[in-house]
């Protein structure tokens, strides 16, 4: 089975990906991606993976049209079995009515936008055109299904629910020969891009309850997004954190994760995180909102806690309990561990992703190719 795996972008999910499908016998993987994102990870990318890397212009450009007219060209040359996109394009949407003869199969990260996620206004178009051709969805999360169905249309059978992997891989530069560093004291980490769905005020709410049973905690707060400015008004006790509001470097993540302690995800809206799986994978708990997808992919007091939105005391008690408890926080996060090895691993989700290719083939009602 011929694969065509396309994205303008978002390689710490595609890479991972192409190189688990790579590992199954009789794939065969074409990734697609923009060069300058693929191209400082291609020693990432496994001998099995082909690699296609074209040069997008900026999106107001009607050169675009031409860089879509050769990726038609290019997919055509391979003839694949099955085209999977998961992060599309504007400009891209002008090819799946011509594409439309190939099994697609999309996988769609967040349905509709997000409170104050000014970045997300054209992804929101782009899903609708997606959605629209897809043969089958791919979401990660049985809510994300539900409101899938009730945001589309789209039937329950049209809908594969198949979890994030972990981006340990990714992000863990300089593998077994590196230097891993030990946790910090009692450090908070909030990572990720920072609108006001994440629900970063709450933590700030929580943060004196936590600081008044443990005097030595600190919040590291790594991301960019909106103007940080009237988050940082809200700050009680600023000698309490460590504010890195900007992009965050690869070779950076690693080590924020492996000192931090818990990581903590106050959302207030959301769909999935693949902040979790990445949590998980470093071995630490997290604490989670009961909001979107996130429960789904937490054991509430084996691999973190889930806590009410909008709730600084129940948030603040959640930390406070893994932060005093050593054992029970070294044990969540080896259960966390666990999970991913397990349940989110990149074998299992390449495995339910194969299965999905084979059923948006039958509907096309066609058979796998030879390669």
């Amino acid at each position: 089975m011929k694969i065509i795996l396309l994205s303008y972008g978002f390689v710490e999910y595609t890479i991972p990906l192409a190189n688990a499908l790579s590992d199954i016998q009789g794939l065969d993987v074409v990734l697609i991606e923009p060069r300058k994102r693929i191209e400082p990870h291609i020693e990432m990318v496994r001998e099995g993976v082909t690699v296609e890397a074209f040069y997008p212009p900026r999106l107001r450009n009607p050169t675009n049209l031409i860089t879509v007219h050769k990726l038609i060209k290019r997919i055509n040359h391979y003839r694949p079995d099955v085209i999977h996109i998961q992060r599309g394009h504007f400009w891209f949407n002008f090819a799946l009515p011509i594409l439309k003869t190939y099994p697609l199969v999309v996988t769609i990260h967040d349905i509709v936008k997000h409170r104050g996620d000014r970045q997300s206004r054209l992804t929101a178009l782009t899903n609708k055109f997606n959605i629209r051709y897809a043969d089958k969805i791919i979401v990660h999360g049985q809510k994300l299904k539900e409101q899938m169905i009730n945001e589309f249309k789209r039937s329950p059978e049209s809908i594969e629910v198949i979890m994030r992997g972990d981006y340990y891989s990714f992000y863990n530069l300089g593998g077994p020969q590196r230097k891993y560093l030990q946790e910090e004291g009692h450090l908070i980490l909030f990572f990720g891009r920072i609108w006001e769905y994440k629900g970063l005020e709450y933590l700030i709410r929580a943060e004196p309850l936590i600081s008044k049973e443990v005097p030595d905690a600190r919040i590291v707060i790594a991301g960019e997004g909106e103007n940080f400015n009237k988050y940082y008004k809200m700050i009680v006790n600023k000698e309490r954190y460590i504010i890195l509001n900007h992009h965050i470097p690869d070779e950076m993540v690693g080590e924020l994760f492996e000192k931090c302690c818990v990581v903590v995800l106050p959302y207030v809206e959301a769909s999935q995180s693949g902040v979790i799986p990445l949590a998980y994978a470093f071995k630490k708990p997290v604490v989670v909102t009961n909001v979107g997808s996130l429960p789904e992919v937490v054991d509430d007091g084996e691999t973190g806690y889930i806590v009410p939105p909008r709730d600084p005391e129940k948030l603040a008690k959640a930390i406070i309990d893994l932060l005093t408890n050593n054992e029970k926080r070294k044990r969540m996060g080896e259960n966390a561990f666990k999970k991913t090895q397990e349940e989110l691993s990149w074998k299992n989700v390449a495995l339910r992703t194969v299965e999905v290719y084979k059923k948006a083939l039958a509907l096309k009602g066609k058979s796998v190719q030879k390669s």
